[in-house]
């Protein structure tokens, strides 16, 4: 070494440089990992506390929300490319490292930031959460990720579909495979419905605004938000889709709970239920599980409209509370309570209407809730089914003869569809009950692609909406 290059000074220590949206995606992406939690629930609350603090206006907050949810949707694909790229298996990388390498993989492949910009900001973010040793190991990742664009990418490291469809589907469109399986199976159809529903749950989901009947109107929504920024729902009487990145919290209906954030599917079961023909009397409506409340807002304002009582029961405490919200300055008579619907407090047969919108697995909203396809397990599907029979079972001792009842759930999956349906009118695993299917197709005036019935699936694909499932019973005896 020479005496130069001996009396040389040391480089000063460069501090990492901190970037506040890519900060924040990381610790929503830590929140989701770490705590479970959901990221329509974790982002929220960071963007508002962002904003607060200053320097963070909303071109900030539209990109951390794209890093958030684009890393989710894509985090299977992202995988098996950060796979590729390492010499271990991913399982021995520390969560906090493949979350900013998915983050990093979701600048390169997934959006249009420069590659030189997406590498340096993944290795500066990597420098303040992770330290400088492990920033190398990021770099020397994004550098090979960004030798290819995600097409090349794709065709690298997928299995071939005529070797193996539902691998192959699986790393392309970023769902587990059997979830893959299961949908294909819900579909009944060939390749391409099912490469469109994949794709349609990678996709954004539109914000859709219910305005509830006798509180607000659809009209007084779209003068509110203006011409330019919403449009008329496409299925749904009461709904409004809002333009890309419309405000609902900006709407007055809104902030007042006259008007709310809900899916088209949502309201057309709803509407459905509400339309079904009962014999006799119609006067005593239930939503026996009713949290967090957005149906059950619905369903009391259309029972008002022609002098019915809705009773909503929920039975955990806090969200009956969310439910009560939701329905406070209901036009009409509405009471919540919190009740187990399995061990109802109400006596056999004291309502016309029954709706049971059961917990289940969720996978009719991947779109909205993209993680839930990674913390979702088949043997989930088992908990889930002895609930769902029971549920049913009181709906339809809880409803007269001649009354109606609903079951759905946001799941296209067969085991919590139809299968629960068909096992309670059969009577497997329990008493037969007595009630008959209502073609519930004809209540969804102008929706197509509704399938031969009598129950109704609705898909992302086809009618973009969340996968919401209902199923119509009449009881008889």
């Amino acid at each position: 070494m020479s005496e130069q290059a001996r009396r040389r000074p040391p480089r000063p220590h460069r501090r990492p440089k901190k970037d506040p949206v890519r900060i924040l995606a990381f610790e929503a992406l830590r929140a989701v990992d770490e705590r479970g939690a959901y990221a329509n629930l974790v982002l929220p609350p960071l963007l508002r506390k962002a904003r607060a603090e200053g320097g963070f206006d909303g071109r900030d907050a539209a990109l951390a929300t794209e890093l958030v949810y684009g890393t989710l949707r894509r985090q299977g694909t992202y995988d098996a490319v950060v796979a590729a790229c390492i010499d271990r298996p991913l399982r021995e990388v520390d969560p906090p490292v493949l979350d900013v390498l998915a983050l990093g993989t979701h600048q390169l492949l997934g959006t249009r930031i420069p590659t030189h910009a997406a590498v340096s900001s993944s290795v500066e973010l990597a420098r303040v959460v992770l330290g400088d040793g492990r920033a190398k190991f990021v770099n020397a990742v994004l550098r090979k990720v960004s030798q290819d664009d995600l097409d090349t990418w794709v065709e690298r490291v997928a299995p071939p579909y005529d070797e193996d469809p539902e691998a192959h589907l699986a790393v392309v469109h970023s769902h587990p495979r059997w979830v893959v399986s299961a949908l294909w199976d819900a579909l009944g159809g060939g390749r391409a419905g099912i490469e469109d529903l994949l794709e349609a749950d990678n996709e954004r989901p539109e914000v859709t605004l219910v305005a509830r009947p006798g509180r607000s109107t659809v009209g007084e929504l779209l003068d509110a938000l203006g011409e330019d920024a919403a449009l008329p729902g496409r299925w749904s009487r009461h709904a409004v889709r809002l333009a890309e990145g419309g405000e609902p919290g900006a709407l007055a209906a809104v902030r007042e709970g006259r008007a709310g954030v809900q899916d088209e599917g949502s309201q057309l079961v709803a509407m459905a239920l509400a339309a079904a023909p009962v014999e006799g009397p119609d006067l005593r409506w239930l939503d026996g599980c009713a949290g967090p409340g957005g149906k059950a807002a619905l369903l009391a304002a259309l029972a008002a409209e022609r002098g019915a009582a809705l009773l909503a029961s929920e039975k955990q405490p806090h969200r009956a509370r969310l439910v009560a919200r939701a329905l406070d300055g209901n036009p009409g008579p509405c009471t919540v309570i919190a009740a187990d619907g399995t061990r109802p407090p109400w006596r056999e047969g004291s309502f016309d209407r029954v709706l049971v919108d059961v917990p289940c697995s969720g996978l009719g909203a991947l779109r909205r809730r993209p993680e839930a396809r990674w913390r979702r397990r088949p043997e989930d599907l088992e908990g889930f089914a002895p609930l769902q029979r029971s549920l049913l079972r009181e709906a339809l001792r809880a409803v007269r003869v001649g009354g109606v009842v609903g079951y759905a759930t946001c799941s296209p999956h067969l085991a919590e569809t139809r299968v629960v349906v068909e096992d309670v009118l059969r009577g497997r695993g329990g008493p037969a009950a007595q009630a008959e299917w209502i073609d519930a197709r004809p209540l969804m005036e102008g929706v197509p692609a509704l399938g031969d019935g009598p129950d109704v699936q609705l898909w992302p694909h086809l009618h973009g909406t969340d996968a919401m499932y209902l199923a119509l019973l009449r009881r008889t005896a």
